[in-house]
């Protein structure tokens, strides 16, 4: 039997679980997907501790996607932003499929020579920047903290352009960018439900993506909808994503449609 996992803190909002097992019944592959709420100082238990007991595979969530890359050997779009979301524990290597995740996303969108400001330089936030950058866009990163988000700019200017903004100084963008993207906890459930940035922000911004998926009408998604922009759900980098994990463990690519029906119902529950 294959096991699987999803490790995070919290991961009660997640519905990977019901994506992924849905994937695996229509493979007709004998496995289950399971989430593990970790706490922090337990970090490396958990992941030791899945492979001691035979885990194949991990996906890795907030807090954790920049604490595991100690314990893996990083491969691709890991080891370019030093991020993992998808762990192989047989192999110990760590992956991050979020970037495939993003382009999947916003694919039928003409983002070359766009400016995106990228709210948060956590692991999505980086995973978003470099996704938008290898796809021609020009990106500002916008983080609280300066030094975090220094160092991330500093890692992804190699793969395009890209500049650090503060986040306390975000609302002069105004009126210079053409797509906007969350990559931070705020609007998700069982975090703070507020706006990222300032409303007045989205004023002439073309394309709003939130990475959060739960709630999908987020308090950005629908005051971006208000106000006339286009917008790109969550749910799309959370399917695309954890499809590509399910191919490195598996070698099956799944159905897509599969998992995004599988993924709504959960969320509708």
């Amino acid at each position: 039997m294959l096991y699987l996992g999803l490790i995070g803190f919290p991961v009660k909002h997640s519905v990977s679980p019901a994506m992924q097992n849905a994937a695996l019944k229509d493979a007709g592959i004998d496995g289950i997907y399971l989430a593990f709420e970790v706490k922090p100082d337990k970090l490396r238990d958990a992941v030791f501790g899945a492979k001691a007991l035979r885990f194949k595979g991990l996906n890795v969530t907030i807090p954790f996607k920049e604490n595991v890359v100690e314990f893996v050997e990083l491969k691709g779009e890991a080891a370019k932003i030093r991020t993992v979301n998808t762990i192989d524990l047989v192999e110990m290597v760590g992956y991050n499929t979020d970037v495939h995740g993003v382009k999947a996303a916003l694919a039928g969108n003409d983002l070359n020579g766009k400016i995106a400001l990228v709210v948060g330089a956590g692991g999505a936030g980086k995973a978003a920047a470099l996704a938008l950058l290898e796809m021609g866009s020009t990106v500002i990163l916008a983080n609280r903290t300066e030094s975090k988000g220094m160092e991330a700019v500093e890692m992804l200017r190699m793969y395009g352009e890209c500049i650090f903004w503060p986040l306390s100084r975000v609302e002069e963008l105004k009126g210079k960018i053409d797509v906007l993207v969350n990559a931070t906890p705020l609007g998700m459930s069982g975090f703070r439900a507020e706006m990222p940035v300032p409303s007045s922000l989205l004023d002439g911004v073309e394309l709003v993506f939130d990475t959060v998926y739960n709630p999908m009408n987020t308090p950005l998604i629908l005051e971006a909808k208000r106000r006339g922009c286009r917008v790109v759900y969550g749910i799309e980098m959370l399917v695309h994503q954890g499809a590509k994990a399910f191919e490195i463990w598996t070698g099956v690519k799944p159905d897509v449609e599969v998992m995004r029906e599988a993924a709504l119902k959960a969320l509708r529950s």
